[in-house]
């Protein structure tokens, strides 16, 4: 098995990709109020913050902030996607298969992972988190998208309700 190098830091923050295994599926959208009950019962379980997130029908991206403590981000990981295959398999018309070795042919085998270095770094990955879904194609204007923390971020005064304009904005990209 080949050993990921990844970075471990107590306490940080990660930007994280996760992707379905079949990137024509909307099931993420879908069902999405099953993704957030278990994400909330993953945070429930082992503690974390997300102060950023965007599902999309066939990935989400998020920032997750973990405990002083703890730089497990993996295993979070890991139960969200079990936990959101647990949820699937009990929606009528979903089939969840299995391959030889007992995974669900829903999410990729791998996510993406990146360490925020720096403020900036922070500021960047939330911007692309929420650009996202007009990045697609998926929407005229961010706040249109349904299925984003930008929403949290206008109601907070942190963002304007018109942020990027829906002309499309310069977004470094930051994980795709």
């Amino acid at each position: 098995m080949v050993a990921y190098r990844r970075a471990r830091v107590a306490g940080g923050c990660y930007f994280l990709t996760l992707a379905l295994q079949d990137r024509s599926s909307d099931l993420l959208v879908r069902y999405s109020t099953r993704l957030r009950q278990c994400l909330r019962s993953v945070q429930a379980q082992r503690p974390f913050r997300l102060p950023a997130l965007v599902v999309l029908p066939d990935h989400l991206h998020m920032l997750m902030v973990l405990p002083t403590d703890d730089a497990d981000f993996s295993a979070r990981v890991r139960k969200l996607k079990r936990e959101f295959i647990v949820a699937l398999r009990q929606q009528v018309g979903i089939r969840v298969q299995t391959n030889a070795k007992g995974e669900a042919n829903i999410w990729q085998r791998r996510f993406w992972e990146h360490l925020i270095r720096d403020e900036q770094d922070y500021r960047n990955h939330v911007d692309y988190i929420h650009v996202n879904p007009l990045k697609h194609g998926l929407v005229a204007r961010v706040q249109d998208w349904p299925f984003s923390s930008f929403h949290h971020y206008v109601r907070q005064g942190l963002l304007p309700s018109d942020w990027a304009g829906g002309t499309g904005v310069e977004i470094e990209n930051a994980g795709e």
